[in-house]
């Protein structure tokens, strides 16, 4: 009996691994290449969908490995300096949306996956990245800060309906829940 428990264990191990490992490309794909750029440090992407989507259905742990992942080996993909601020904000991503979306479990899932995607955009992308692009590409941060809060402004609204639309489907969501949400 045990080793049937310890094969499971292992097999869903595996699925999660590969899906995770999934959500880090698809934000590789999204941030670096699909990109919209507006200059050095402003970029219209959905590099963070796949990063919340992971912290939200599996924990914020696999949520801020998938971040830490997505942005280090991207970064090294398109020749980018690895900004350890920036990699942190992208690991916030992953933890303050696993984090908040445990928190808010008790609302509808309308206002759980608003609040999640608001406060960690607002922490995570608006804040924590801004500050290291702000150091980086020394700029005056509040000039930077008020340019990606429009951005996210912008980013956050469309990411949410799109965590929104996946998460409500049952099946789905099930499935993400079996590989250990």
């Amino acid at each position: 009996m045990k080793n049937k428990t310890s094969k499971k264990r292992l097999s869903g191990n595996l699925q999660l691994l590969a899906v995770s490992a999934f959500l880090a490309a698809l934000s590789i794909i999204c941030g670096k290449y699909l990109a919209l750029s507006l200059g050095n440090v402003l970029r219209f992407s959905f590099e963070n969908l796949p990063i919340l989507l992971a912290g939200m259905m599996f924990g914020p742990f696999v949520g801020m490995t998938v971040g830490v992942v997505a942005d280090l080996i991207g970064c090294i993909m398109v020749a980018y300096a690895i900004n350890p601020l920036v990699t942190i904000g992208a690991a916030c991503i992953g933890l303050f949306g696993g984090v908040l979306f445990r928190v808010t479990k008790k609302l509808p899932l309308l206002w759980q996956t608003c609040i999640t995607v608001i406060l960690t955009h607002l922490v995570a992308s608006v804040i924590v990245k801004t500050f290291g692009l702000a150091q980086y590409y020394e700029m005056p941060f509040h000039i930077l800060f008020l340019w990606r809060l429009l951005n996210y402004a912008v980013v956050g609204v469309a990411e949410w309906l799109l965590l929104y639309t996946v998460l409500k489907n049952q099946s789905l969501r099930r499935r993400f829940e079996a590989l250990g949400g």
